[in-house]
């Protein structure tokens, strides 16, 4: 195998483990928003996410740095100017940031639903206020929306 056939399949490997773990946190914070939970049920919905969190982690890394060498060892010449590699690059950024605020915004609803999980496992309205909070869902889907797209960019290549 060519370095370039290496490269692309830890590009690919990264990808599965970035939209993989997105999956996985997306439907696990699917199920903790549904019916009325327990806290203690949210609690244990929230801990399972961390272990999607470092597969979304290595799947940014491994796409980022091995896309970008991807690119100057394409047999293509694709170039870091290509306006699809610039926006694939904008793009993976804003879905990294989002999933960031996301991420911290998330801990800290565990961390609620952790607590009253050992205050008498009752549900309050702040945790389910939370949970179903607007802003919060439309940043956490918004990322994992926009790390689709960025997977939709590196398949078609628009205008390459």
């Amino acid at each position: 195998m060519s370095l370039y056939e290496w490269l692309l399949f830890l590009h690919v490997t990264g990808a599965f483990f970035l939209i993989g773990g997105v999956v996985v946190a997306g439907i696990l914070n699917l199920a903790a928003i549904g019916p009325k939970r327990r806290p203690s049920e949210i609690a244990t919905l929230y801990r399972l996410i961390r272990f999607a969190v470092p597969l979304i982690g290595a799947g940014l890394l491994l796409t980022l740095a091995i896309g970008l060498w991807l690119v100057h060892e394409s047999p293509w010449n694709y170039g870091y100017g290509d306006a699809w590699v610039i926006v694939a690059l904008l793009l993976w950024a804003l879905a990294g940031w989002l999933g960031g605020i996301d991420g911290k915004y998330q801990r800290r609803t565990g961390e609620l639903a952790e607590r009253l999980s050992a205050d008498g496992d009752v549900p309050t309205p702040e945790l389910y206020a939370r949970l179903r909070a607007p802003r919060a869902l439309a940043i956490s889907y918004g990322s994992g929306l926009l790390a689709f797209a960025v997977l939709g960019i590196m398949i078609w290549k628009p205008g390459a």
